[in-house]
Protein backbone atom coordinates (compact mmCIF):
# COMPACT_ATOMS: atom_id res chain seq x y z
CA UNK A 1 0.00 0.00 0.00
CA UNK A 2 1.20 3.22 -0.88
CA UNK A 3 2.06 5.61 1.93
CA UNK A 4 0.87 8.89 2.52
CA UNK A 5 3.72 11.93 3.05
CA UNK A 6 2.11 14.26 5.77
CA UNK A 7 3.34 17.77 6.22
CA UNK A 8 1.61 20.36 9.08
CA UNK A 9 -1.23 21.58 6.32
CA UNK A 10 -1.21 18.90 3.64
CA UNK A 11 -1.32 14.76 3.22
CA UNK A 12 0.29 14.20 -0.02
CA UNK A 13 -1.36 11.22 -1.11
CA UNK A 14 -0.50 8.77 -3.47
CA UNK A 15 -3.27 8.79 -6.92
CA UNK A 16 -5.41 5.81 -7.43
CA UNK A 17 -4.35 4.05 -10.81
CA UNK A 18 -8.44 3.79 -10.83
CA UNK A 19 -9.03 7.35 -10.47
CA UNK A 20 -6.75 8.17 -12.98
CA UNK A 21 -8.48 5.80 -15.42
CA UNK A 22 -11.87 7.36 -14.84
CA UNK A 23 -10.26 10.98 -15.55
CA UNK A 24 -8.53 10.39 -18.90
CA UNK A 25 -12.22 8.47 -19.90
CA UNK A 26 -13.70 11.87 -18.93
CA UNK A 27 -15.38 10.14 -15.80
CA UNK A 28 -14.81 12.52 -13.15
CA UNK A 29 -17.11 11.57 -10.43
CA UNK A 30 -16.30 8.43 -10.45
CA UNK A 31 -12.51 9.72 -10.32
CA UNK A 32 -14.15 11.67 -6.82
CA UNK A 33 -15.48 8.94 -5.62
CA UNK A 34 -12.45 6.60 -5.82
CA UNK A 35 -9.97 9.62 -3.99
CA UNK A 36 -12.86 10.48 -1.87
CA UNK A 37 -12.68 14.15 -2.77
CA UNK A 38 -14.26 16.84 -4.72
CA UNK A 39 -11.91 17.58 -7.69
CA UNK A 40 -11.48 21.53 -9.26
CA UNK A 41 -12.85 22.18 -12.64
CA UNK A 42 -9.70 23.23 -13.45
CA UNK A 43 -8.15 19.54 -12.50
CA UNK A 44 -7.42 17.61 -15.09
CA UNK A 45 -6.37 20.50 -17.44
CA UNK A 46 -5.81 19.31 -21.28
CA UNK A 47 -2.24 19.22 -20.76
CA UNK A 48 -3.02 16.51 -17.31
CA UNK A 49 -4.76 14.43 -19.76
CA UNK A 50 -2.79 14.34 -22.95
CA UNK A 51 0.36 14.10 -21.01
CA UNK A 52 0.46 13.79 -17.53
CA UNK A 53 -1.95 10.83 -16.50
CA UNK A 54 -1.34 8.93 -19.17
CA UNK A 55 2.68 8.93 -18.27
CA UNK A 56 2.06 8.40 -14.57
CA UNK A 57 -1.19 5.72 -15.29
CA UNK A 58 1.77 3.47 -17.23
CA UNK A 59 4.55 4.21 -15.09
CA UNK A 60 2.14 2.82 -12.04
CA UNK A 61 1.25 -0.27 -14.13
CA UNK A 62 4.67 -0.87 -15.02
CA UNK A 63 5.40 -0.93 -11.55
CA UNK A 64 2.98 -0.95 -9.00
CA UNK A 65 4.84 -1.93 -5.99
CA UNK A 66 6.55 1.38 -6.50
CA UNK A 67 3.91 4.39 -6.35
CA UNK A 68 5.36 6.10 -3.85
CA UNK A 69 7.55 7.80 -6.36
CA UNK A 70 4.50 8.52 -8.69
CA UNK A 71 1.75 11.23 -8.52
CA UNK A 72 -0.12 12.44 -5.29
CA UNK A 73 -2.56 15.10 -4.55
CA UNK A 74 -1.78 17.74 -2.49
CA UNK A 75 -5.01 17.44 0.85
CA UNK A 76 -5.63 20.56 2.91
CA UNK A 77 -5.97 19.75 6.42
CA UNK A 78 -9.60 21.00 5.66
CA UNK A 79 -9.88 17.67 3.47
CA UNK A 80 -9.89 19.88 0.00
CA UNK A 81 -7.96 18.75 -3.15
CA UNK A 82 -5.40 22.12 -3.51
CA UNK A 83 -2.93 20.90 -6.00
CA UNK A 84 -0.83 17.69 -6.88
CA UNK A 85 2.91 16.62 -6.79
CA UNK A 86 5.02 13.44 -6.20
CA UNK A 87 7.78 12.31 -8.31
CA UNK A 88 8.13 11.97 -12.26
CA UNK A 89 8.53 8.18 -11.58
CA UNK A 90 10.90 5.77 -9.64
CA UNK A 91 14.28 6.68 -9.66
CA UNK A 92 15.16 3.42 -11.28
CA UNK A 93 12.43 3.66 -14.17
CA UNK A 94 13.51 7.74 -14.99
CA UNK A 95 17.32 7.92 -13.62
CA UNK A 96 16.69 10.19 -10.82
CA UNK A 97 14.65 10.98 -7.85
CA UNK A 98 12.48 14.40 -9.71
CA UNK A 99 9.73 16.34 -7.88
CA UNK A 100 6.97 18.28 -9.21
CA UNK A 101 4.11 20.04 -8.24
CA UNK A 102 1.05 22.15 -9.22
CA UNK A 103 -0.70 24.20 -7.03
CA UNK A 104 -4.64 24.44 -7.65
CA UNK A 105 -5.42 29.00 -8.64
CA UNK A 106 -7.45 29.19 -5.18
CA UNK A 107 -4.56 27.81 -3.10
CA UNK A 108 -1.99 29.49 -4.52
CA UNK A 109 0.52 31.99 -3.03
CA UNK A 110 -0.04 30.40 0.61
CA UNK A 111 3.47 28.08 0.79
CA UNK A 112 1.59 24.68 -0.54
CA UNK A 113 4.07 24.65 -3.19
CA UNK A 114 7.24 24.96 -0.51
CA UNK A 115 5.34 22.84 1.54
CA UNK A 116 4.97 19.81 -0.94
CA UNK A 117 8.39 20.36 -2.32
CA UNK A 118 10.20 20.35 1.23
CA UNK A 119 8.54 17.01 2.48
CA UNK A 120 9.02 15.46 -1.12
CA UNK A 121 12.72 16.03 -1.24
CA UNK A 122 13.12 14.83 2.38
CA UNK A 123 11.10 11.33 2.06
CA UNK A 124 13.29 10.98 -1.30
CA UNK A 125 16.40 11.28 0.85
CA UNK A 126 15.09 9.35 3.56
CA UNK A 127 14.51 6.40 0.91
CA UNK A 128 18.57 6.76 0.36
CA UNK A 129 18.50 8.86 -2.84
CA UNK A 130 21.58 11.15 -2.69
CA UNK A 131 20.41 13.86 -4.92
CA UNK A 132 16.88 15.31 -5.95
CA UNK A 133 15.96 16.84 -8.60
CA UNK A 134 14.08 19.56 -9.98
CA UNK A 135 13.18 21.14 -13.70
CA UNK A 136 11.61 24.27 -13.46
CA UNK A 137 11.20 26.74 -16.81
CA UNK A 138 12.70 29.59 -17.06
CA UNK A 139 9.63 32.09 -16.90
CA UNK A 140 7.82 30.16 -14.17
CA UNK A 141 9.25 32.83 -11.23
CA UNK A 142 6.80 31.16 -9.09
CA UNK A 143 8.40 28.01 -9.01
CA UNK A 144 11.98 28.96 -8.91
CA UNK A 145 11.50 30.58 -5.66
CA UNK A 146 10.11 27.37 -4.46
CA UNK A 147 13.29 24.89 -5.17
CA UNK A 148 15.54 27.94 -4.44
CA UNK A 149 14.06 28.26 -1.31
CA UNK A 150 14.40 24.97 0.14
CA UNK A 151 18.31 24.86 -1.10
CA UNK A 152 18.15 23.82 -4.55
CA UNK A 153 20.78 25.21 -6.94
CA UNK A 154 20.93 24.72 -10.42
CA UNK A 155 23.21 22.45 -12.29
CA UNK A 156 22.59 22.96 -15.95
CA UNK A 157 19.64 22.88 -18.37
CA UNK A 158 17.26 20.24 -20.68
CA UNK A 159 15.25 20.64 -23.27
CA UNK A 160 12.17 19.11 -22.68
CA UNK A 161 10.06 17.53 -25.75
CA UNK A 162 6.72 18.99 -24.03
CA UNK A 163 7.61 21.94 -22.28
CA UNK A 164 10.43 23.12 -24.10
CA UNK A 165 13.89 24.98 -21.90
CA UNK A 166 14.40 24.03 -18.55
CA UNK A 167 16.45 24.97 -15.67
CA UNK A 168 17.76 21.88 -13.73
CA UNK A 169 18.27 21.97 -10.09
CA UNK A 170 19.65 19.80 -7.19
CA UNK A 171 19.42 19.57 -3.54
CA UNK A 172 22.08 17.00 -1.79
CA UNK A 173 20.91 15.38 1.67
CA UNK A 174 23.30 17.48 3.31
CA UNK A 175 22.19 21.05 1.47
CA UNK A 176 18.53 20.96 2.44
CA UNK A 177 16.88 23.51 4.22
Amino acid sequence: MPTTIRTPRLDLVPIDPAAIRHLLAGERRLAEGVVGLTLPPEFPTDDDLAGFLPIQLNRMEQSPDLRDWMARLMVSDSNQAIGHCGFHGPPDVIGRAEIGYTVFTAFRGQGYAKESARALTAWALEQGEIDVFASVAPHNAASLAVVRSIGFRQIGTQEDEVDGLELVFAVRAAELR
